[in-house]
Formats: structure tokens, C-alpha cells, sequence
């Protein structure tokens, strides 16, 4: 797959009627998801005074899933066998419904910045299931990076615990998204391999709202209640990082190696940072920072293994 990704970038470059644009478009595509994954912890720390983690679960995913639907159709009906339909199910429930719940419940007790460099440890945990379940050999290095990387979380969650068990339970929260999500990759793989990615995120993006749909009379209630700010924010998590964002990749994933482009992943948690700092005033405790270097500098290491894995693309918001 790595391979196939690479080939249309260098025939592209070789074309003497190639668009000037075609150069950027990929970089901008990449600047465009990375910038949308970041707000989105931002969006969901906001919101975690209006709307419960259910509902904000579902809110987004359902806008997510009648965008994504306009995109996939437009490409032709999708026709999954009835193997690919668990498979996608499971994808959806796991992580379009109880990624969302546990993350928006995580970031109501840690800030987005901690959230984001705990996310980041799925590349490890991928890499673990995937030397368990798709009999990829385990390395020294898979061995060192998953040591690293959970060192770094055990140092972030000293550092979010100042005595309370409340922070302890927001970074429990933020690792079992993880783990639900790197679960999600390995049911996945095997999908996009004969499935275009747009229709299997819909239908799995369509499963989790449905999975969801018990939130809707909670939802139903705090929109009513809610400002009108706070529901615009909602429609941009819909919308932005969860459709919008997802088709960028795909984009840049077209003319760019999937291993160069997970690698781009890691400007996330630093961009969250950031825009906490501008738009909630907020940041992670200092020492915080140390253990997301470390969690980081572990994944980097836990990815030097087998190009398979480097085909697996990085943990959206």
C-alpha cells in the first residue's frame, strides 16, 4: 500500500503538464487535518460545560455521518460482505461511540493539551496488537517504545494528580480512548484493503450514531438550554474535524507515503497546546510536558518496525 501511495506522487512530479498547485495541495491538505484534529480538543474541553459526554458524542457524530454520507455516496453505493458488516459495527460502536464518550468525559477532568499527548500513545498500542493479532513479530524496539511511552503516561498522570482521583480518572478515560481506537485500526486494516476508506468511516461514523442515539433525549434537552455558540460548536466538530478532516487525509494519503504522513501526527499535540493557550486560557502542567516527550519519543521508537504498520494511519480527535 505504501508503495502504491508513493508511485502517482513521483508520476505526478515527472508530468510536464502538471499543475503548479499540485505541489502544495498535499501539504495544505496535511496543515488543513492536523490544525482540525488539534481543535477539536479544544472544541470539546469548551463544551464540556453545556453538554454531557453522551450527548456531544452523539451530536457529532451524526452531523459527522449526514456529511460524510454526502461524500461517499457521490463515489457509489458501498456493498460490504456480511464478515465486513461485524467488522464495521464493531469499528463503530468502539470507536466512533465509546472513543467519543470517553474522551469528551476525559477532557471535562484533564485539559486538552493532556488529552492530546495521551492520545498519541495509540501508534504504540496499534503496534502491539497488531504483533498479538496479525502475527507481526514483536521487536526490541516495539518492546523499548511501549515501555517509553507508558512512562511518559505515567508521568503525566503524576502530574495531573495533585491529590484528587478526579485527574487520575480523566487520564484513565483519555487511555481507554486510545485503546478503543487502536482496536478500531486493527479491525480496519483488513476493510480498506478492498473497501474505499470514505464509505468504511461513514458506515462505521453512521454505526456510532446509532450506537449513540439513547443520548438523544439528553442532547435534545441541552440544546434547548444551550447557547447559541455552543451549538455551532458542536456542528463544527461535526463537520470540521470529523468529516472535513478525514477528507484531507485521504487527500494527502494519495499523494504522500502513509508513514511520512502518520508521522505528521505528532504537531498535534503541540498545536492543541496552543490554541488551549489562546482560546481556554489553559494549559498542561509543566511537568507534563516532560512526559509527553517521553510518551512521543516512545511511539517514534515503537514505529520502527515492519512497514505494515506504518501504513496505519494516526489518531484523529
Amino acid at each position: 500500500m505504501t508503495t502504491s501511495t508513493t508511485q502517482p506522487a513521483a508520476s505526478d512530479a515527472s508530468s510536464p503538464n502538471q499543475s503548479p498547485t499540485r505541489t502544495w495541495l498535499p501539504v495544505a491538505a496535511v496543515a488543513v487535518t492536523l490544525v482540525l484534529w488539534a481543535s477539536a480538543f479544544v472544541a470539546i474541553r469548551h463544551l464540556g460545560h453545556d453538554f454531557s459526554p453522551g450527548a456531544l458524542s452523539l451530536g457529532r457524530v451524526l452531523i459527522g455521518s449526514l456529511c460524510l454520507g454526502v461524500v461517499a455516496l457521490s463515489r457509489g453505493v458501498p456493498r460490504p460482505s456480511g464478515r465486513e458488516w461485524v467488522s464495521i459495527i464493531a469499528i463503530g460502536v468502539l470507536w466512533f461511540g465509546v472513543y467519543n464518550v470517553a474522551l469528551n468525559e476525559g477532557e471535562r477532568r484533564v485539559d486538552a493539551g493532556t488529552a492530546a499527548m495521551l492520545i498519541q500513545v495509540s501508534p504504540v498500542l496499534v503496534a502491539l496488537l497488531a504483533a498479538i493479532f496479525l502475527k507481526e513479530r514483536f521487536t526490541v524496539f516495539l518492546v523499548v517504545g511501549l515501555a517509553l511511552a507508558f512512562g511518559g503516561v505515567a508521568v503525566i498522570s503524576l502530574s495531573t494528580s495533585s491529590g484528587a482521583d478526579r485527574d487520575l480518572v480523566g487520564v484513565g478515560l483519555c487511555l481507554v480512548s486510545a485503546v478503543v481506537y487502536s482496536v478500531s485500526l486493527i479491525l480496519q486494516k483488513p476493510l480498506v484493503a478492498r473497501l474505499p476508506a470514505v464509505h468504511v468511516t461513514w458506515l462505521a461514523c453512521t454505526v456510532g450514531a446509532i450506537a449513540c442515539l439513547p443520548f438523544a433525549p439528553t442532547l435534545i434537552s441541552e440544546t434547548a438550554d444551550a447557547p447559541a455558540s455552543s451549538i455551532a460548536w458542536v456542528v463544527y466538530l461535526g463537520v470540521f474535524p470529523t468529516a472535513i478532516a478525514f477528507t484531507t487525509y485521504a487527500f494527502a494519503l494519495k499523494s504522500m507515503s502513509a508513514s511520512n504522513l502518520g508521522v505528521t501526527t505528532y504537531l498535534v499535540p503541540p498545536i492543541t497546546i496552543v490554541l488551549g493557550l489562546i482560546f481556554l486560557s489553559e494549559a498542561p502542567p509543566a511537568i507534563a510536558y516532560v512526559g509527553g516527550a517521553l510518551a512521543l519519543v516512545g511511539v517514534a521508537v515503537a514505529r520502527r518496525k515492519p512497514r505494515t504498520m506504518a501504513q496505519i494511519p494516526p489518531p484523529p480527535a
